[in-house]
């Protein structure tokens, strides 16, 4: 009789026995475990170890030594085809991250390794590191780690950051990169633009500094661009006949889009996209000079050849109609994004000469008339205010002054965008907040403004802004922008449609599922949760389409 390939999952007792059995029987034996080592169940406190026997498994050493077996560990089945033997296996085998080949038993990695954690081979007794001596059967030292780490903890789209550093490490930038896009189908544009929370909470800026996780997203996605590698596109075999609407072809909505191709649903994945191109805040709501269009076009290229049919210049309700998609679709997400400016609550803000922060950021983004001369004011602190004045040194104002009612501290804007912009020119106004609009001739030519100090913290733990009383004065301006935040513009849907509508003109949903009350319709990204960081909007797409997949099957 022939060889046969013969594939054993589980490496425990029951797989190392079945795994002997096959190959004694002539048969080639691929034995595949999730954990980093073969052998099954750790050592029962009640057995006395000897030398040569800590395995409750015996027969550890005649696998290791049998050349008619490969082990493949740290590795799980990710699909399984066909029938009468006749089987095809898609393993996935994560990076190794110690070098066996090189190990010499030396210890060293014990000593330094940053991650203590409880000690399953003492039944959490005590604490071991992350490096653990695993398999005195074998020898092996072995790193394994349990839970999820802090910084994938702290990454909206739990990115799997530790594997695809480690990718790097090892020099194999493709896997990096598909590891990325597992969860992620924007790393040209988040590696440019995310605030990345995961390295404020890097383990290693306990030791020295973080490890610099956004730029390395950014390099190895820019090294397939640079190297003209055409990015892997893999759909699964099995597809779904469901129809799929999504309105908005933002962060939130194109990354739904491009799961629910992965999930089965390509070619049956419409996106409705208002404004002429694909990508909502990417494209009009963050500059040219943090993140180029060219740059952005090959994230929605990628997106888009997952058989996602993007339709631009299509706006809901004036176009085409949301009773008609209701009616042509078997589900719809809105992901509409929050592009409204919020009102800054001062007397004569309908002036002449004042605009929002977010509609000249798009007016800009999209090459209309905007003002550029002359002296500004731009009254925010968080990152659309600082792109706001960035953009205004840019295109022509000869001075841009910026005003915020707390200190520098309490800016909710990134660090280095603050750096950025001052470095540039911005003037800076700290403990100023806005009172009036001066008007002259129906247009503003200036802002009243009254001087703060910090008070008790408020309920969002930032120092409160007290008035100074007595402290008012005058700011001369041409043009004064209001950046103080964004809402949603809900009105793309009638009131007859019974959506909850919450505080912020956001779709009410089901935190867990992005679910909104009503049935088969979903809502992600700033348009249900408020405006947030890009990858949020991310996370909040790929939530949403495990939902409507889970939606549409229970269905069925």
């Amino acid at each position: 009789m022939a060889e046969k390939n013969v594939l054993i999952i589980g490496g425990g007792a029951a797989g190392v026995k079945a795994a002997l059995d096959r190959v004694n029987a002539g048969n080639k034996v691929f034995l595949v475990e999730d954990f980093p080592s073969i052998g099954g169940e750790r050592i029962p406190q009640d057995r006395l170890i000897t030398d040569g026997a800590s395995f409750t498994a015996p027969d550890l050493g005649a696998v290791k030594e049998n050349n008619g077996i490969q082990v493949i560990d740290s590795a799980e089945v990710r699909s399984l085809a066909g029938e009468n033997g006749n089987f095809k296996a898609k393993v996935h085998r994560r990076t190794p991250r110690i070098d066996r080949e090189k190990c010499n038993d030396c210890g060293e990695c014990i000593k330094v390794c940053p991650i203590h954690m409880y000690d399953d081979y003492n039944e959490s007794l005590e604490w071991r590191t992350a490096v653990d001596y695993f398999n005195s059967g074998s020898g092996n030292y072995n790193v394994f780690k349990e839970d999820m780490p802090v910084c994938q903890r702290t990454c909206p789209i739990n990115l799997d950051i530790r594997t695809y550093v480690g990718y790097i490490a090892d020099g194999k930038y493709a896997e990096s990169l598909a590891t990325i896009r597992k969860k992620l189908p924007f790393p040209l544009s988040i590696g440019r633009v995310c605030p990345h929370p995961c390295e404020f909470e890097c383990n290693r800026g306990y030791k020295d500094e973080p490890i610099s996780i956004c730029f390395l997203k950014r390099y190895v996605a820019d090294y397939e661009v640079y190297n003209e590698v055409e990015p892997p596109i893999s759909l699964p075999e099995e597809t779904y006949p469901e129809k799929i609407a999504i309105i908005g072809g933002g962060p939130s909505g194109l990354t739904c889009a491009y799961h629910l191709a992965l999930l089965g649903y390509h070619n049956n994945i419409t996106v409705f996209e208002a404004l002429p191109a694909c990508g909502g805040m990417f494209l009009v709501g963050i500059p040219e000079y943090r993140l180029p269009k060219a740059i952005l076009a090959k994230d929605v290229e990628f997106i888009e050849k997952h058989g996602v049919e993007i339709k631009t210049g299509v706006r809901i309700g004036k176009d085409i109609s949301y009773d008609d998609i209701r009616k042509d679709y078997d589900a719809v997400l809105l992901a509409v994004g929050a592009h409204l400016g919020m009102s800054m609550r001062v007397k004569n803000e309908d002036a002449e000469g004042v605009v929002e922060g977010v509609k000249y950021l798009r007016d800009a983004a999209l090459g209309n008339e905007i003002p550029n001369k002359g002296s500004c004011i731009v009254v925010g602190g968080g990152n659309v205010a600082m792109d706001v004045a960035r953009t205004s040194l840019r295109v022509g104002f000869d001075e841009v002054n910026l005003l915020y009612r707390r200190t520098r501290k309490e800016m909710p804007a990134s660090p280095w965008e603050v750096d950025a912009a001052e470095h540039e020119g911005v003037k800076f106004h700290f403990l100023v907040a806005p009172q009036e609009v001066v008007v002259k001739g129906g247009k503003a030519v200036g802002m009243q403004c009254l001087k703060m100090e910090l008070g008790e913290p408020d309920e969002s733990g930032r120092r409160r802004p007290v008035p100074i009383e007595g402290s008012e004065f005058v700011m001369d301006a041409d043009t004064i922008f209001a950046a103080i935040g964004q809402v949603t513009d809900a009105s793309l849907v009638e009131e007859k449609h019974g959506f909850k509508i919450g505080r912020k003109f956001n779709f009410e949903v089901n935190p867990e599922t992005f679910e909104t009350n009503v049935e088969g319709v979903f809502a992600s990204g700033d348009g249900a949760t408020g405006a947030g960081i890009a990858i949020a909007a991310c996370a909040g797409g790929k939530t949403a389409a495990e939902s409507i997949h889970k939606y549409l099957r229970g269905k069925k």
